[in-house]
């Protein structure tokens, strides 16, 4: 059973940078998507970026241009690089596998 565990959550500035990691236990190269989700207290959850096992991306245009999202499966884990914040990317983040295995989430908080 493929288990997910989140760091690198914190409190920032707005427009500093945080990197998420994701660890995989078990082998990340038998999961296809990895995504990153975010869900801001009264709102629904929402995709930030999944990337394929091949390397495919997808990013939210809420986010484009200033999150990155990586994986390592040498080492089986998930990155998601996020630059320019602001205090609206403020989120409880969750890593995702295959759309069907949640992590317990990283709280973000960016402050004006």
């Amino acid at each position: 059973q493929v288990q997910l565990v989140e760091s690198g959550g914190g409190l920032v500035q707005a427009g500093g940078s945080l990197r998420l990691s994701c660890a995989v236990s078990g082998s990340i190269s038998r999961i296809f998507v990895m995504g990153w989700y975010r869900q801001a207290p009264g709102k629904q959850r929402e995709l930030v970026a999944w990337i394929t096992r091949g390397g495919g991306t997808l990013v939210a245009d809420s986010v484009k241009g200033r999150f990155t999202i990586s994986r390592d499966n040498a080492k089986n884990l998930v990155y998601l690089q996020m630059g320019s914040l602001k205090p609206e990317d403020t989120a409880a983040y969750y890593c995702n596998a295959d759309q069907r295995i949640w992590g317990q989430g990283t709280q973000v908080t960016v402050s004006s």
